[in-house]
């Protein structure tokens, strides 16, 4: 047995004395809310089976804290749309979207939920970005379970980095009325 201590995580700053730990709030809330993100996956195609293979013992996306995979919107907060979406399948993409509570991450796993991958007609959508606001873009056609992996890794170090006053600030507003979003 190894007399080394490892640890995934590293505590955020703060002053450490005799049986106490003092930090910032927006710090604590992000390092638990970084590592316990819950994916709600929407996958369509190809990109679903790749995230079969992320969520398996070989790459265990549970590692990161995303154990748990919701199929009810109400209780995920990290939307990952993969695959490729049409047009009539649009406002359901949407209506999950808001059917999730604050705080919601979105990653766009794929050239098509990205972009429209290869299908450039008139039935694909061009980019979930057209519907909903994408926080990470994960590329590849179809990616592999590394880069999904690598996905969450970003979206982790943007959600424990954000402010806990972010969503309810006029730019986060801003955002949400650019998409007719209330």
């Amino acid at each position: 047995m190894s007399d080394s201590k490892t640890t995934m995580v590293a505590p955020p700053e703060g002053v450490v004395g005799e049986g106490f730990f003092a930090t910032k709030l927006n710090d604590v809330v992000g390092l638990a809310r970084a590592n316990s993100l819950w994916p709600l996956p929407f996958a369509t195609s190809c990109c679903g089976i790749e995230f079969m293979a992320t969520m398996a013992s070989h790459y265990d996306l549970a590692r990161f804290g995303s154990e748990r995979v919701s199929f009810s919107p109400r209780q995920a907060d990290m939307l990952m749309v993969m695959g490729t979406i049409s047009k009539k399948m649009a406002p359901i993409l949407r209506q999950v979207y808001e059917q999730m509570s604050e705080p919601r991450w979105v990653i766009a796993v794929g050239a098509c939920a990205s972009s429209g991958g290869i299908f450039d007609t008139y039935s694909v959508l061009q980019g979930i970005d057209k519907v909903i606001p994408v926080d990470v873009y994960v590329p590849g056609c179809p990616p592999r379970p590394e880069q999904i992996v690598d996905g969450v890794m970003k979206l982790q170090e943007i959600v424990k980095n954000e402010s806990v006053r972010r969503r309810s600030s006029p730019e986060y507003q801003e955002l949400l009325a650019s998409y007719n979003i209330k």
